[in-house]
């Protein structure tokens, strides 16, 4: 059972089922891009997993309050769909040199702010990406949680290397999120500038379903499970 606290009403124009795509991805962008903030209007911003729903969901977020945005993602199908939600430039992971374009988008100027899944090698590439002063941010590690980094290059370009988990916060912590989310960013889902990405809605007894898709890397956007409040 959720905390009140930790609740949103679902927004006007919204259905329930694609509202039900927004909490998770939206605390975790606010809390590590804008509740600082980090991520201010006018930066270059680079986030990993464009088609995930984090990254879905940064990409928006990032553009609707001014950043520039560029991203990562595993097909040319994904890339096109990165490029509808507002992203400048799209990077083909498996067969681009992501590194070399950001860095020329940048015109070698550097990426101000970064949002990491990945972790593992990435975090060195990472340090030489970023521009003086820029913020690596990290909230997954899917390519490993151990890193090794010359401690040098943070300290020359002054960088912020920084990152946080949500569920082992306070209520209270949670609550005052909720309540900056409630007042800066629904306002712009009601108007149409962020919208939920739900790639598919499984039935509750599909959840194996759901998972073999999670891990296919396939989808676009939010895999959703449809509890049916009437059985049980």
């Amino acid at each position: 059972m959720a905390s009140a606290g930790c609740c949103l009403p679902v927004p006007k124009n919204v259905s329930l089922t694609d509202a039900a795509a927004l909490p998770e991805a939206v605390f975790t962008v606010w809390a590590n891009l804008f509740a600082q903030p980090y991520l201010r209007e006018g930066e270059r911003f680079l986030v990993h997993g464009g088609t995930s729903g984090i990254g879905t969901t940064a990409m928006q977020m990032a553009k609707a309050f001014g950043a520039r945005v560029v991203t990562t993602a595993g097909s040319a199908e994904k890339c096109s769909f990165c490029l509808s939600l507002g992203a400048e430039r799209a990077f083909n992971y498996r067969d681009e040199d992501w590194f070399a374009g950001a860095l020329e988008w940048s015109e070698q100027s550097g990426i101000d702010v970064i949002l990491d899944m990945v972790g593992g090698d990435y975090f060195p590439k990472h340090l030489r990406l970023l521009a003086q002063k820029g913020r690596l941010i990290h909230i997954a590690t899917t390519g490993g949680s151990e890193v090794q980094a010359d401690l040098r290059a943070i300290m020359l370009k002054r960088l912020v290397v920084t990152g946080s988990t949500l569920r082992p916060r306070s209520v209270a912590e949670k609550t005052a999120l909720r309540d900056q989310i409630e007042q800066h960013v629904w306002p712009l889902i009601e108007a149409g500038k962020l919208r939920p990405i739900v790639d598919r809605v499984f039935a509750f007894d599909q959840a194996a379903e759901a998972h073999r898709r999670m891990h296919s890397s396939t989808h676009i956007g939010k895999i959703l499970l449809q509890v049916d409040a009437g059985k049980g």
